[in-house]
């Protein structure tokens, strides 16, 4: 597989990269919409068919398989924006100050295709050279248009009379439907975790089969915290006959979005992993597939058997030093560049106030929160539209949110049918329990504390994206943003190419040579994480403490595999030395937190 470029950008919320293919993927860029928010992606489709003068018909939100419908028709929507805009490139002359020019600058230096273009640079007018232009402009492609689904975000409706609808139109099954639907030749990201009612429902949709030349129209992407994850999820679906064309690593904490901490294991550790077993997983998966192939009477193209699923990694990338590292040193295809693009006005719909919010971030700004219904630890900056809105409302009698959404609701604390514990039901409910349970005063306001934060995500996630395409006012429309604490060290806001040229180490670095490391940030992280764990731990449960022994004993074995690597020679524009300096503090601090877990 022959990539244009050497990372891609990962899925920021619902809103802040629901447009960003159709901001740099005619460039050749590859990103990740999400489409959790079909009502979102509906309002976002309607403002592009105006734009590029498309035809649109609304899709009610009580339409008939609603939600997969208006999914397909966004995603077929920016399909046809995205090769407009990118013919419209192709076909612009070389030799000339234009974005055609800018495709093959933002490449990288080491790509057959800039390779081309600086050759092109140096030749005389002749026929050659005209035949060398119509090579390079025939070699040029668009980004691809990939689409996050969250698996486990996943409710089951029940129709205008109540009654529970079939798992075909579930949350994730039609948001999958949409994606499989529409025209897109992609792939679709699956995160946040195993869901087999989703992975079965996959196989009824022959596109993500291979036809009898060996093409995938589309392809499967598999966001995995660890090498057992992607074992297990893989195989479940190589039964099925569906392959992974990538599998995608991303730091549990120190990355964008929802954090779902690994058990202690640090990247640099999983990543190991995946380098010395990635041949393990073509040998699993191939017999199953071929196996499944044969069952259905189809043919597997011999060219197939030559393939294998990439391997990329995500979470925390600051430096072309790390950019370089993992490419390199832990033999990944691909790196993913999410939170610093939020800063790069010409790859995502971030309104005015958020932006200067995330420009001034510090690292105090940037923290694990609890504002998720989820009940996962989110990652957040404070002085949100949507932080003040919450705290507003929390100090009203009518706490919490209307949900007008309601795609996170799962709670049946109070309800026959679930609730969202951003809700405003369900936070009177809670707190009214609150108030007469037998807690003291102080344990009492530090319960009501954690329901009140929890914020309607739903809603807030896309707000940014409306406000900055002037789809709603900023007066009404609370803004939620959710950047990885990487988000501190970029101060500025840039263009798409002072970013590219930074990724690929071609220019001064826009972080300051003092940040820390993204192995020691990780690490500090897991640190304060596996002490916020033993504050909360029942300790008289011998499964939780049995938990959280692995989780001190993995990371410690971690920090001494970063000890490692702190002591071997720094790529360029990589703070080695703060990696050195992290083993020693954080080390010293997980020693101190459980003496007792040191002698076990």
């Amino acid at each position: 597989m022959t990539l244009v470029h050497s990372f891609h950008i990962p899925v920021m919320g619902t809103g802040h990269s629901i447009d960003t293919p159709i901001r740099v993927a005619p460039f050749g860029i590859d990103s990740v919409i999400s489409v959790v928010d079909d009502l979102l992606v509906e309002k976002i489709r309607k403002y592009y068919a105006a734009q590029y003068d498309l035809p649109y018909e609304n899709i009610p939100r009580n339409a008939d398989d609603g939600r997969a419908r208006r999914i397909t028709a966004y995603l077929d929507t920016v399909e046809d924006v995205v090769k407009k805009k990118f013919y419209e490139i192709r076909n612009q002359p070389f030799f000339s100050e234009n974005d055609k020019a800018k495709f093959f600058e933002m490449l990288p230096d080491a790509s057959t295709l800039k390779s081309g273009w600086e050759q092109l640079k140096s030749m005389a007018p002749s026929f050659e050279r005209e035949k060398m232009e119509e090579k390079l402009t025939a070699m040029m492609k668009p980004g691809a248009i990939d689409v996050n689904i969250m698996a486990k975000v996943d409710r089951l409706l029940n129709d205008d009379s109540g009654t529970p609808m079939s798992s075909e139109f579930s949350d994730a099954n039609a948001a999958f439907r949409g994606f499989a639907k529409s025209k897109l030749r992609s792939s679709v990201v699956l995160s946040a975790g195993f869901n087999p009612r989703l992975y079965n429902y996959m196989s009824e949709f022959r596109d993500f089969y291979r036809d009898a030349s060996g093409d995938l129209k589309k392809k499967i992407i598999l966001k995995v915290s660890d090498f057992r994850s992607a074992l297990i999820q893989g195989k479940f679906l190589a039964k099925k006959g569906l392959e992974i064309a990538e599998f995608r690593i991303e730091s549990g904490l120190n990355c964008g979005g929802h954090a779902f901490a690994s058990d202690g294991q640090l990247l640099p550790v999983i990543l190991d992993e995946f380098r010395e077993k990635k041949e393990q997983l073509s040998r699993t998966f191939q017999p199953l597939i071929t196996s499944f192939y044969e069952s259905m009477g189809w043919d597997y193209p011999e060219s197939a058997y030559t393939e294998e699923p990439l391997i990329t990694v995500q979470g925390g990338i600051g430096t072309s030093g790390e950019n370089l590292r993992l490419l390199e040193e832990y033999e990944m295809d691909k790196t993913g560049w999410g939170t610093p693009f939020l800063l790069v006005p010409e790859a995502t719909p971030v309104d005015e106030p958020t932006r200067e919010l995330l420009r001034n971030a510090g690292e105090d700004d940037l923290y694990l929160s609890g504002v998720s219904p989820l009940g996962v630890p989110f990652n957040n900056v404070r002085n949100t539209g949507s932080e003040n809105w919450t705290a507003r409302r929390s100090k009203t009698e009518k706490p919490g949110s209307p949900c007008p959404k309601g795609f996170l609701q799962f709670n049946t604390e109070f309800t026959n049918n679930p609730i969202c514990t951003a809700s405003s039901q369900y936070q009177i409910l809670k707190i009214d329990e609150i108030n007469r349970s037998e807690l003291d005063e102080t344990a009492k306001q530090k319960r009501k504390a954690e329901v009140l934060e929890k914020t309607c995500l739903c809603d807030h996630l896309g707000n940014g994206a409306l406000i900055a395409l002037g789809i709603q006012g900023e007066s009404r429309s609370p803004q939620a943003v959710c950047p990885g604490p990487n988000l501190a060290w970029f101060n500025g806001i840039y263009s798409l190419r002072e970013m590219i040229d930074h990724i690929y180490g071609r220019e001064k670095s826009l972080v300051p040579r003092e940040r820390p490391h993204m192995f020691a940030k990780e690490m500090a992280m897991y640190v304060d994480y596996l002490s916020r764990q033993l504050e909360l731990a029942d300790t008289s449960d011998e499964k939780e403490m049995k938990r959280i022994n692995k989780l001190f004993k993995n990371l410690r074995s971690s920090i001494d595999y970063c000890e490692e690597i702190a002591g071997g020679k720094a790529y360029v524009d990589e703070n080695l030395a703060s990696l050195r300096d992290a083993v020693s503090v954080q080390r010293a601090r997980l020693e101190e937190l459980s003496p007792e877990m040191v002698a076990n």
